[in-house]
């Protein structure tokens, strides 16, 4: 009885953690321009499916977006509410869940091959990228050239140096939640 309770409850609980872990990490940035901030965010969700899994990482992340949704100040700048997710950067938070689901994949495809690991988090935050340009453009009329310029191109060497330090951790968690037999696909 007591294994199942254990079974059941850590991954849940875990879960949890991995939100509240995003919610804390995601307020915190350094504003570049207008809208659009640096934050370690990403980097939270990089490691997520490491450690819960690709399911559980993506209702982590939809849990942290449906808290800043109902006023937690848990988006970048500790912004918060309904009009963050519909306005001009609302598309990357959206973003966060596809991300994580193609992270996570392509890491339960390839547990032990990092590079296609790292590969598979270029492919995500392409994505990431590719919803939120489309929404930023819409939101403030902007052309893609400006949109690009903005909102992704300086982003990508910080992106590419998060990526590259959660494929070397992420590994290292998962195998040790593994040998402890509390990693939710062990």
């Amino acid at each position: 009885m007591e294994t199942k309770t254990k079974s059941s409850v850590y991954p849940l609980a875990m879960t949890a953690v991995m939100a509240a872990v995003i919610a804390v990490i995601a307020p915190f940035s350094i504003p570049a321009w207008g809208e659009v901030s640096f934050t370690l965010c990403t980097f939270a969700l990089y490691l997520s499916p490491y450690i819960l899994g690709w399911k559980r990482a993506a209702i982590a992340t939809l849990v942290y977006i449906l808290l800043g949704m109902v006023g937690m100040p848990v988006f970048s700048n500790f912004k918060a509410g309904l009009g963050v997710l519909a306005g001009p950067t609302g598309g990357y938070i959206l973003g966060y869940i596809p991300m994580v689901i193609v992270c996570g994949l392509i890491l339960k495809a390839f547990p032990k091959n990092r590079a296609i690991q790292l590969g598979g988090m270029v492919l995500a935050t392409a994505v990431l990228y590719a919803l939120g340009t489309v929404m930023f453009c819409v939101q403030t009329e902007a052309t893609l050239e400006r949109a690009l310029l903005v909102c992704v191109i300086p982003f990508i060497p910080f992106d590419i140096g998060k990526m590259v330090i959660a494929t070397g951790l992420g590994p290292v968690l998962r195998e040790r939640l593994v040998k402890a037999n509390i990693h939710p696909e062990s």
